[in-house]
C-alpha cells in the first residue's frame, strides 16, 4: 500500500507526497472554503480530508495518474461517487483508512 504524507503550507495549500515503493509523486492540493461542509466532513481537519481523499484516489488509480496540482472539488469531476464515499469514509463512527 502507498504511503501518503500531507503537509499544510503557509498559503493554505497542502503538499502531498505519495510513495508506492517504486516511485514518489508530489501533489499540490487546495481545499476550497466550505467544501468540507458540503461533503459532510466538517468534523475532520483539512489534512485528514486530503489523506482520506488520496486513499480514495489510490483505490482507483496509480499515484502517477493523480493530477499534480488540483482542488479537492475536482475529484468528483472524474469520480462522481467521491462525495458519497468520502462522507462514508469519514463518518464519525467509521474506521476510515489511516484514521488516528
Amino acid at each position: 500500500m502507498a504511503e501518503v504524507s500531507v503537509e499544510e503550507q503557509a498559503d493554505g495549500t497542502y503538499t502531498v507526497a505519495v510513495n508506492d515503493g517504486s516511485a514518489t509523486t508530489t501533489h499540490t492540493v487546495r481545499v476550497p472554503a466550505g467544501l468540507a461542509d458540503t461533503l459532510g466532513c466538517a468534523h475532520v481537519s483539512g489534512t485528514e480530508l486530503i489523506r482520506c481523499s488520496f486513499a480514495f484516489l489510490l483505490e482507483r488509480e496509480s499515484p502517477t495518474s493523480i493530477l499534480r496540482d488540483f482542488s479537492l472539488e475536482q475529484i468528483s469531476d472524474y469520480f462522481p461517487e467521491y462525495p458519497r464515499k468520502i462522507r462514508a469514509m469519514l463518518a464519525p463512527d467509521a474506521d476510515g483508512p489511516q484514521r488516528s
